[in-house]
């Protein structure tokens, strides 16, 4: 299910989205914030699993052999 959101951008910002809309590198200005909404996600992903593997070198991180194990 899609919802609408209203969002406020300089005129700079709206212009690029729209130069890459225009450029057919997005099918709209929908898909275009979408496109970065799920860049993002897939960021804060990855600094997450960096956040991890930094915890597991420095001896913090638990082995886990089962799910029991997470308690």
């Amino acid at each position: 299910m899609r919802t609408t959101l209203n969002i406020s951008i300089p005129k700079e910002l709206k212009h690029e989205v729209e130069k890459q809309v225009k450029a057919g590198n997005y099918a709209s200005v929908s898909e275009f914030f979408r496109d970065a909404v799920r860049s993002w996600k897939e960021e804060q992903l990855v600094k997450e699993i960096r956040e991890s593997r930094a915890e597991i070198a420095r001896g913090e991180g638990k082995i886990l052999r089962s799910l029991a194990d997470l308690d």
